[in-house]
Protein backbone atom coordinates (compact mmCIF):
# COMPACT_ATOMS: atom_id res chain seq x y z
CA UNK A 1 0.00 0.00 0.00
CA UNK A 2 1.03 3.71 -0.51
CA UNK A 3 1.38 5.91 1.77
CA UNK A 4 -1.13 8.61 0.63
CA UNK A 5 -0.99 12.13 2.64
CA UNK A 6 -4.85 14.11 2.36
CA UNK A 7 -3.74 17.29 4.78
CA UNK A 8 -0.43 18.36 3.18
CA UNK A 9 0.63 20.73 0.26
CA UNK A 10 1.96 18.07 -1.70
CA UNK A 11 -0.47 17.45 -4.34
CA UNK A 12 -1.98 13.93 -4.11
CA UNK A 13 -1.40 13.31 -7.62
CA UNK A 14 1.86 14.10 -7.03
CA UNK A 15 2.67 11.66 -4.30
CA UNK A 16 0.73 9.34 -6.40
CA UNK A 17 2.90 9.47 -8.79
CA UNK A 18 6.10 9.26 -7.33
CA UNK A 19 4.75 6.61 -4.77
CA UNK A 20 3.67 4.64 -7.61
CA UNK A 21 7.69 5.42 -9.47
CA UNK A 22 8.85 4.03 -6.56
CA UNK A 23 7.35 0.86 -6.72
CA UNK A 24 8.05 0.36 -10.36
CA UNK A 25 11.54 1.04 -9.63
CA UNK A 26 11.81 -1.40 -6.59
CA UNK A 27 9.19 -3.78 -7.55
CA UNK A 28 7.57 -4.36 -10.81
CA UNK A 29 8.85 -5.99 -13.86
CA UNK A 30 8.52 -5.52 -17.60
CA UNK A 31 4.78 -6.04 -19.21
CA UNK A 32 3.45 -6.11 -15.79
CA UNK A 33 0.03 -4.58 -15.15
CA UNK A 34 -0.57 -1.68 -12.90
CA UNK A 35 -4.46 -1.17 -11.05
CA UNK A 36 -6.73 0.18 -13.27
CA UNK A 37 -7.75 3.99 -12.30
CA UNK A 38 -11.18 2.76 -10.93
CA UNK A 39 -9.23 0.05 -8.47
CA UNK A 40 -6.70 2.80 -7.75
CA UNK A 41 -9.41 5.52 -6.88
CA UNK A 42 -11.53 2.91 -4.29
CA UNK A 43 -7.51 1.79 -2.32
CA UNK A 44 -6.73 5.48 -2.07
CA UNK A 45 -10.30 6.94 -1.84
CA UNK A 46 -9.20 9.69 -4.74
CA UNK A 47 -10.90 11.25 -7.50
CA UNK A 48 -10.27 10.13 -10.98
CA UNK A 49 -8.64 12.95 -12.28
CA UNK A 50 -6.20 12.42 -9.51
CA UNK A 51 -5.14 8.90 -10.53
CA UNK A 52 -5.26 9.85 -14.58
CA UNK A 53 -2.78 12.59 -13.93
CA UNK A 54 -0.93 10.67 -11.87
CA UNK A 55 -0.50 7.93 -14.77
CA UNK A 56 -0.12 10.46 -17.40
CA UNK A 57 2.95 11.74 -16.09
CA UNK A 58 4.56 8.19 -15.30
CA UNK A 59 3.02 7.50 -19.50
CA UNK A 60 5.54 11.04 -20.54
CA UNK A 61 8.20 10.21 -18.26
CA UNK A 62 8.54 6.33 -20.26
CA UNK A 63 7.46 4.54 -16.84
CA UNK A 64 3.93 3.19 -18.49
CA UNK A 65 2.07 2.71 -21.40
CA UNK A 66 -1.29 2.58 -22.28
CA UNK A 67 -1.88 -0.68 -24.13
CA UNK A 68 -5.18 -1.57 -25.59
CA UNK A 69 -7.39 -4.49 -23.58
CA UNK A 70 -4.33 -4.87 -20.99
CA UNK A 71 -4.35 -1.06 -19.41
CA UNK A 72 -1.29 0.71 -18.04
CA UNK A 73 1.85 -1.99 -18.03
CA UNK A 74 5.26 -1.30 -17.34
CA UNK A 75 7.61 -0.82 -20.14
CA UNK A 76 10.60 -1.24 -22.25
CA UNK A 77 10.79 0.91 -25.19
CA UNK A 78 10.24 0.16 -28.73
CA UNK A 79 12.21 2.13 -31.36
CA UNK A 80 10.46 3.65 -34.39
CA UNK A 81 11.94 6.05 -36.93
CA UNK A 82 11.36 9.69 -36.69
CA UNK A 83 11.29 11.75 -40.31
CA UNK A 84 14.49 12.69 -40.24
CA UNK A 85 14.35 17.08 -40.47
CA UNK A 86 15.72 19.95 -38.95
CA UNK A 87 14.78 23.17 -38.17
CA UNK A 88 15.99 26.03 -40.46
CA UNK A 89 15.07 29.73 -39.23
CA UNK A 90 15.88 32.30 -41.41
CA UNK A 91 14.25 35.92 -41.22
CA UNK A 92 14.26 37.83 -44.66
CA UNK A 93 12.25 40.61 -42.74
CA UNK A 94 12.27 42.78 -40.06
CA UNK A 95 9.53 41.46 -37.06
CA UNK A 96 7.49 44.44 -36.92
CA UNK A 97 7.23 45.05 -40.84
CA UNK A 98 4.87 41.80 -40.46
CA UNK A 99 1.36 41.44 -39.24
CA UNK A 100 1.94 38.02 -37.70
CA UNK A 101 5.55 36.78 -36.87
CA UNK A 102 5.27 33.02 -36.22
CA UNK A 103 8.90 32.69 -35.17
CA UNK A 104 9.15 29.29 -32.69
CA UNK A 105 11.38 30.98 -29.86
CA UNK A 106 9.95 34.03 -29.37
CA UNK A 107 8.17 35.82 -26.20
CA UNK A 108 5.38 38.50 -25.79
CA UNK A 109 6.97 41.74 -24.60
CA UNK A 110 4.05 42.51 -22.67
CA UNK A 111 4.95 39.05 -20.45
CA UNK A 112 8.23 40.92 -19.30
CA UNK A 113 7.41 42.76 -15.58
CA UNK A 114 9.05 45.37 -16.73
CA UNK A 115 7.60 47.08 -13.83
CA UNK A 116 9.20 44.69 -10.45
CA UNK A 117 12.40 44.72 -12.92
CA UNK A 118 12.89 48.60 -12.82
CA UNK A 119 12.03 48.63 -9.25
CA UNK A 120 14.33 46.03 -8.47
CA UNK A 121 17.09 47.36 -10.66
CA UNK A 122 17.04 50.72 -9.27
CA UNK A 123 16.97 49.38 -5.64
CA UNK A 124 20.16 47.68 -6.88
CA UNK A 125 21.68 50.68 -8.26
CA UNK A 126 21.05 52.45 -5.04
CA UNK A 127 22.11 49.87 -2.52
CA UNK A 128 24.48 47.08 -3.22
CA UNK A 129 26.00 47.98 -7.10
CA UNK A 130 29.82 48.39 -6.78
CA UNK A 131 31.24 49.80 -10.17
CA UNK A 132 34.72 50.11 -8.82
CA UNK A 133 35.48 46.30 -8.88
CA UNK A 134 35.42 43.62 -11.51
CA UNK A 135 32.56 41.25 -11.61
CA UNK A 136 33.05 37.50 -10.45
CA UNK A 137 34.10 35.85 -13.53
CA UNK A 138 32.15 32.86 -13.05
CA UNK A 139 29.09 34.51 -12.17
CA UNK A 140 27.77 36.99 -9.22
CA UNK A 141 28.05 33.86 -6.59
CA UNK A 142 24.35 35.20 -4.83
CA UNK A 143 23.28 34.85 -8.48
CA UNK A 144 24.28 31.09 -8.69
CA UNK A 145 23.11 30.12 -5.19
CA UNK A 146 19.35 31.15 -5.81
CA UNK A 147 19.95 29.60 -9.38
CA UNK A 148 21.49 26.07 -7.36
CA UNK A 149 18.07 26.58 -5.40
CA UNK A 150 15.60 26.64 -8.37
CA UNK A 151 17.47 23.60 -10.38
CA UNK A 152 17.45 21.78 -7.17
CA UNK A 153 13.93 21.80 -6.45
CA UNK A 154 12.54 22.26 -9.36
CA UNK A 155 14.25 20.23 -11.96
CA UNK A 156 15.75 17.45 -9.82
CA UNK A 157 19.57 18.62 -10.59
CA UNK A 158 22.04 17.97 -7.93
CA UNK A 159 24.61 21.20 -7.73
CA UNK A 160 26.46 23.76 -5.45
CA UNK A 161 26.63 27.28 -6.41
CA UNK A 162 29.92 26.38 -6.82
CA UNK A 163 29.49 24.54 -9.67
CA UNK A 164 27.72 27.26 -12.06
CA UNK A 165 28.78 28.90 -14.33
CA UNK A 166 26.83 31.63 -15.49
CA UNK A 167 27.14 32.72 -19.29
CA UNK A 168 25.92 35.28 -21.30
CA UNK A 169 23.01 33.09 -23.86
CA UNK A 170 23.74 29.42 -24.58
CA UNK A 171 26.45 30.02 -27.35
CA UNK A 172 28.90 31.25 -25.00
CA UNK A 173 28.26 28.65 -22.52
CA UNK A 174 28.68 25.71 -24.94
CA UNK A 175 31.82 27.61 -26.71
CA UNK A 176 33.09 27.39 -23.10
CA UNK A 177 31.95 24.33 -22.90
CA UNK A 178 33.99 23.20 -26.14
CA UNK A 179 37.33 24.66 -25.20
CA UNK A 180 37.18 23.23 -21.83
CA UNK A 181 36.85 19.37 -23.22
CA UNK A 182 38.62 20.41 -26.28
CA UNK A 183 41.55 18.09 -24.65
CA UNK A 184 39.73 14.85 -24.13
CA UNK A 185 37.17 15.18 -26.87
CA UNK A 186 37.64 15.94 -30.54
CA UNK A 187 34.36 14.38 -31.60
CA UNK A 188 30.65 15.53 -31.20
CA UNK A 189 27.76 12.98 -31.38
CA UNK A 190 24.26 15.38 -31.56
CA UNK A 191 20.61 13.95 -31.90
CA UNK A 192 19.31 14.31 -35.91
CA UNK A 193 16.98 16.16 -36.14
CA UNK A 194 19.03 18.71 -33.89
CA UNK A 195 19.48 22.06 -32.85
CA UNK A 196 21.96 22.95 -35.70
CA UNK A 197 23.00 26.21 -33.39
CA UNK A 198 24.83 23.71 -31.08
CA UNK A 199 26.19 20.93 -34.01
CA UNK A 200 27.69 24.75 -35.41
CA UNK A 201 29.07 25.97 -32.23
CA UNK A 202 31.64 22.71 -32.33
CA UNK A 203 32.24 22.44 -35.68
CA UNK A 204 33.54 25.90 -35.04
CA UNK A 205 35.90 24.62 -32.47
CA UNK A 206 36.80 22.11 -34.92
CA UNK A 207 35.08 19.05 -33.78
CA UNK A 208 34.02 15.81 -35.88
CA UNK A 209 30.21 15.74 -35.81
CA UNK A 210 28.55 12.59 -36.20
CA UNK A 211 24.85 12.75 -36.71
CA UNK A 212 22.63 10.21 -35.01
CA UNK A 213 19.05 9.44 -35.27
CA UNK A 214 15.72 10.22 -33.73
CA UNK A 215 13.36 7.86 -32.63
CA UNK A 216 9.67 8.04 -30.69
CA UNK A 217 12.10 7.71 -27.67
CA UNK A 218 14.61 10.36 -28.40
CA UNK A 219 18.34 9.63 -29.53
CA UNK A 220 18.72 6.09 -30.99
CA UNK A 221 20.90 4.62 -28.27
CA UNK A 222 21.82 1.56 -30.12
CA UNK A 223 23.63 3.99 -33.00
CA UNK A 224 25.04 6.38 -30.08
CA UNK A 225 27.01 3.07 -28.73
CA UNK A 226 28.14 2.37 -32.43
CA UNK A 227 29.92 5.83 -32.97
CA UNK A 228 33.09 6.77 -31.80
CA UNK A 229 32.06 9.90 -30.33
CA UNK A 230 32.37 9.89 -26.06
CA UNK A 231 30.80 13.11 -26.14
CA UNK A 232 26.88 13.99 -26.83
CA UNK A 233 24.40 16.78 -27.11
CA UNK A 234 20.76 15.92 -26.42
CA UNK A 235 17.79 17.87 -25.39
CA UNK A 236 16.16 14.79 -23.53
CA UNK A 237 12.76 16.93 -21.89
CA UNK A 238 11.78 18.01 -25.28
CA UNK A 239 13.85 17.22 -28.17
CA UNK A 240 14.52 20.05 -30.41
CA UNK A 241 12.65 19.98 -32.75
CA UNK A 242 10.51 17.10 -32.50
CA UNK A 243 8.91 17.37 -28.71
CA UNK A 244 10.12 14.10 -28.09
CA UNK A 245 10.92 13.30 -24.08
CA UNK A 246 13.72 10.42 -23.73
CA UNK A 247 11.81 8.01 -21.27
CA UNK A 248 13.11 6.75 -17.94
CA UNK A 249 15.08 3.09 -19.31
CA UNK A 250 16.39 5.53 -21.89
CA UNK A 251 17.83 7.76 -19.60
CA UNK A 252 19.12 5.10 -17.40
CA UNK A 253 21.09 3.59 -20.39
CA UNK A 254 22.79 6.65 -21.76
CA UNK A 255 24.20 7.49 -18.29
CA UNK A 256 25.34 3.42 -18.61
CA UNK A 257 26.63 4.62 -22.22
CA UNK A 258 28.66 7.23 -20.65
CA UNK A 259 29.93 5.19 -17.66
CA UNK A 260 30.99 2.60 -19.95
CA UNK A 261 32.31 5.23 -22.42
CA UNK A 262 34.12 7.37 -20.11
CA UNK A 263 31.76 9.73 -21.80
CA UNK A 264 29.94 13.02 -20.77
CA UNK A 265 26.53 13.70 -21.63
CA UNK A 266 25.54 17.51 -22.55
CA UNK A 267 22.01 18.11 -21.31
CA UNK A 268 20.15 21.65 -23.02
CA UNK A 269 17.08 21.43 -20.77
CA UNK A 270 16.34 24.46 -23.10
CA UNK A 271 12.59 24.36 -22.58
CA UNK A 272 12.02 22.44 -19.15
CA UNK A 273 9.46 25.12 -17.82
CA UNK A 274 7.07 25.47 -20.43
CA UNK A 275 5.23 21.86 -20.53
CA UNK A 276 1.52 21.94 -21.20
CA UNK A 277 0.98 18.39 -20.88
CA UNK A 278 2.39 16.95 -17.83
CA UNK A 279 4.52 18.18 -14.79
CA UNK A 280 7.86 19.06 -16.29
CA UNK A 281 10.39 16.01 -16.84
CA UNK A 282 12.80 15.87 -13.88
CA UNK A 283 16.62 16.23 -15.74
CA UNK A 284 18.75 13.22 -16.48
CA UNK A 285 21.25 15.13 -14.71
CA UNK A 286 19.61 14.31 -11.15
CA UNK A 287 19.92 10.88 -12.04
CA UNK A 288 23.25 10.96 -12.44
CA UNK A 289 26.06 9.69 -10.04
CA UNK A 290 28.96 9.37 -11.76
CA UNK A 291 29.66 12.96 -13.02
CA UNK A 292 28.81 12.13 -16.47
CA UNK A 293 26.50 15.10 -16.88
CA UNK A 294 26.48 18.99 -18.00
CA UNK A 295 23.58 20.54 -17.56
CA UNK A 296 23.15 23.65 -19.59
CA UNK A 297 20.12 26.05 -18.81
CA UNK A 298 18.76 29.62 -19.67
CA UNK A 299 16.11 32.18 -18.64
CA UNK A 300 15.70 33.06 -22.61
CA UNK A 301 12.21 30.88 -23.09
CA UNK A 302 10.67 31.77 -19.42
CA UNK A 303 11.67 35.47 -19.10
CA UNK A 304 13.79 37.10 -22.00
CA UNK A 305 16.41 36.02 -24.41
CA UNK A 306 17.22 39.97 -24.51
CA UNK A 307 19.21 39.55 -20.84
CA UNK A 308 21.63 36.97 -22.36
CA UNK A 309 21.67 34.97 -19.15
CA UNK A 310 22.54 31.26 -19.35
CA UNK A 311 24.28 29.04 -17.21
CA UNK A 312 26.30 25.49 -17.09
CA UNK A 313 26.18 23.41 -14.10
CA UNK A 314 29.60 21.58 -14.12
CA UNK A 315 30.32 17.63 -12.53
CA UNK A 316 33.26 18.60 -10.56
CA UNK A 317 35.85 16.87 -12.15
CA UNK A 318 35.04 18.72 -15.40
CA UNK A 319 35.07 22.11 -13.08
CA UNK A 320 38.41 21.11 -11.55
CA UNK A 321 39.21 21.60 -15.61
CA UNK A 322 37.45 25.23 -15.69
CA UNK A 323 39.43 26.32 -12.34
CA UNK A 324 42.50 25.11 -13.50
CA UNK A 325 42.92 26.38 -16.93
CA UNK A 326 39.54 28.73 -17.96
CA UNK A 327 38.81 30.66 -15.01
CA UNK A 328 39.91 33.99 -16.33
CA UNK A 329 36.43 33.60 -19.14
CA UNK A 330 34.13 36.49 -18.17
CA UNK A 331 30.45 35.49 -17.89
CA UNK A 332 29.86 38.52 -19.87
CA UNK A 333 26.42 39.15 -18.19
CA UNK A 334 26.37 42.74 -16.65
CA UNK A 335 25.85 42.89 -12.97
CA UNK A 336 23.45 45.13 -13.11
CA UNK A 337 21.57 42.40 -14.66
CA UNK A 338 23.25 39.46 -12.27
CA UNK A 339 22.32 41.55 -9.10
CA UNK A 340 18.79 42.12 -10.09
CA UNK A 341 18.10 38.53 -11.64
CA UNK A 342 19.21 37.55 -8.43
CA UNK A 343 16.66 40.44 -6.56
CA UNK A 344 13.89 38.64 -8.69
CA UNK A 345 14.33 35.18 -8.05
CA UNK A 346 15.50 35.70 -4.21
CA UNK A 347 12.17 37.73 -3.80
CA UNK A 348 9.92 35.16 -5.59
CA UNK A 349 9.12 36.96 -8.58
CA UNK A 350 10.41 34.40 -10.39
CA UNK A 351 8.29 31.58 -8.93
CA UNK A 352 5.20 33.99 -9.62
CA UNK A 353 6.57 34.46 -12.93
CA UNK A 354 7.03 31.07 -14.43
CA UNK A 355 3.72 30.43 -13.23
CA UNK A 356 2.37 32.74 -14.94
CA UNK A 357 3.71 32.44 -17.84
CA UNK A 358 3.27 28.75 -18.01
CA UNK A 359 -0.85 29.67 -17.66
CA UNK A 360 -0.51 31.84 -20.26
CA UNK A 361 1.37 30.12 -23.05
CA UNK A 362 -0.61 26.96 -22.62
CA UNK A 363 -3.41 29.03 -23.15
CA UNK A 364 -2.24 30.35 -26.85
CA UNK A 365 -0.36 26.58 -26.82
CA UNK A 366 -4.22 25.01 -26.51
CA UNK A 367 -5.90 27.96 -28.75
CA UNK A 368 -3.43 27.29 -31.67
CA UNK A 369 -3.87 23.52 -31.48
CA UNK A 370 -7.48 23.87 -31.74
CA UNK A 371 -7.47 26.46 -34.22
CA UNK A 372 -5.50 24.50 -36.91
CA UNK A 373 -7.10 21.35 -36.03
CA UNK A 374 -10.65 23.50 -36.91
CA UNK A 375 -9.52 25.65 -39.85
CA UNK A 376 -7.05 22.86 -41.15
CA UNK A 377 -9.67 20.40 -40.39
CA UNK A 378 -8.05 17.09 -42.18
CA UNK A 379 -5.19 18.52 -44.33
CA UNK A 380 -2.09 18.30 -41.89
CA UNK A 381 -1.15 16.21 -38.98
CA UNK A 382 0.09 18.04 -35.76
CA UNK A 383 4.14 16.39 -35.08
CA UNK A 384 5.53 18.13 -32.08
CA UNK A 385 2.93 19.97 -29.61
CA UNK A 386 2.63 19.93 -25.60
CA UNK A 387 5.34 21.87 -24.89
CA UNK A 388 8.32 25.08 -25.80
CA UNK A 389 7.01 27.91 -27.97
CA UNK A 390 6.02 26.07 -31.32
CA UNK A 391 3.89 23.91 -32.59
CA UNK A 392 5.18 21.64 -35.69
CA UNK A 393 2.82 20.77 -38.47
CA UNK A 394 3.07 18.60 -41.95
CA UNK A 395 0.35 18.73 -44.54
CA UNK A 396 -0.89 15.41 -45.45
CA UNK A 397 -0.51 15.66 -49.24
CA UNK A 398 2.31 16.64 -51.63
CA UNK A 399 2.81 20.51 -50.87
CA UNK A 400 4.24 23.51 -51.83
CA UNK A 401 6.03 25.01 -48.96
CA UNK A 402 8.16 27.62 -51.34
CA UNK A 403 4.74 28.90 -52.17
CA UNK A 404 3.48 29.11 -49.14
CA UNK A 405 6.59 31.58 -47.64
CA UNK A 406 6.18 33.99 -50.93
CA UNK A 407 2.37 34.34 -50.52
CA UNK A 408 2.84 34.14 -46.55
CA UNK A 409 5.19 37.33 -46.68
CA UNK A 410 2.74 38.92 -49.20
CA UNK A 411 0.51 38.57 -46.30
CA UNK A 412 2.30 39.93 -43.88
CA UNK A 413 2.72 36.83 -41.95
CA UNK A 414 6.37 34.90 -41.04
CA UNK A 415 6.26 31.40 -41.15
CA UNK A 416 9.43 28.94 -40.90
CA UNK A 417 9.92 25.41 -42.05
CA UNK A 418 11.72 22.30 -41.40
CA UNK A 419 13.93 20.93 -44.17
CA UNK A 420 15.04 17.61 -44.72
CA UNK A 421 19.39 17.35 -43.36
CA UNK A 422 20.51 17.07 -47.26
CA UNK A 423 18.72 20.20 -48.33
CA UNK A 424 15.78 19.70 -50.77
CA UNK A 425 12.39 20.70 -50.34
CA UNK A 426 10.09 22.13 -46.95
CA UNK A 427 9.19 19.05 -45.00
CA UNK A 428 7.36 20.93 -41.95
CA UNK A 429 5.93 24.38 -40.69
CA UNK A 430 6.82 25.32 -37.27
CA UNK A 431 3.98 27.21 -35.89
CA UNK A 432 5.47 29.45 -33.66
CA UNK A 433 2.88 31.22 -31.03
CA UNK A 434 5.18 33.05 -27.99
CA UNK A 435 5.00 35.92 -29.67
CA UNK A 436 1.77 36.65 -30.70
CA UNK A 437 -1.28 38.04 -28.38
CA UNK A 438 -3.88 35.40 -27.37
CA UNK A 439 -6.55 37.45 -28.88
CA UNK A 440 -4.51 37.62 -32.52
CA UNK A 441 -4.14 34.03 -32.86
CA UNK A 442 -7.77 33.56 -34.68
CA UNK A 443 -6.89 35.87 -36.97
CA UNK A 444 -3.70 35.17 -37.40
CA UNK A 445 -4.52 31.44 -38.35
CA UNK A 446 -7.46 32.31 -40.47
CA UNK A 447 -5.02 34.24 -42.98
CA UNK A 448 -2.56 31.26 -42.39
CA UNK A 449 -5.48 29.23 -43.46
CA UNK A 450 -6.70 30.38 -46.51
CA UNK A 451 -2.73 30.45 -47.67
CA UNK A 452 -2.53 26.95 -46.89
CA UNK A 453 -5.76 25.86 -48.79
CA UNK A 454 -4.59 27.73 -51.74
CA UNK A 455 -1.46 26.08 -51.45
CA UNK A 456 -2.87 22.67 -51.73
CA UNK A 457 -5.76 23.80 -54.16
CA UNK A 458 -2.35 24.91 -56.74
CA UNK A 459 -0.47 21.75 -56.13
CA UNK A 460 -3.86 19.28 -56.53
CA UNK A 461 -4.48 21.27 -60.03
CA UNK A 462 -0.67 21.02 -61.45
CA UNK A 463 -0.54 17.07 -60.69
CA UNK A 464 -4.10 16.56 -62.00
Amino acid sequence: MYHIEQNTKIALRIQLFEAIKQDIIDNYKIDERLPSIRKMMTMYNLSKNTVESAYSQLVAEGYIDSIPKSGYVVIENNFTNFNNTYIEIQKNKKTEEFLYDFFPARLQKENFPIKIWKRLSSKVTNSSLDLGEYPNKQGEVDLRIQIAKYLNTSRAVKCSANQIIIGNGFISSISLLALILNKEHDTLAIEEPGYHVARKVYENHKYKIEKIDINNNGIDIKKLEESKAKLVYITPSHQYPTGVAIPISNRLKLLDWANKKDGIIIEDDYASELNYVNRPIPSLQGLDTNNRVVYVGTFSKALSPALRVSYMVLPTNILKIYQEMYSYYDSGVSLLTQKTLHSFMKEGYWDKHLRKILTLNKKKHNLLKSLLESKLNNSMNIVSQGGGLAILIQPKTDFDYEKLETLAIKEKIKVYFAKPRCGGKYQAVMMGFGGIKEEELEDAINIFSKIWFKCLKEKKEKLS
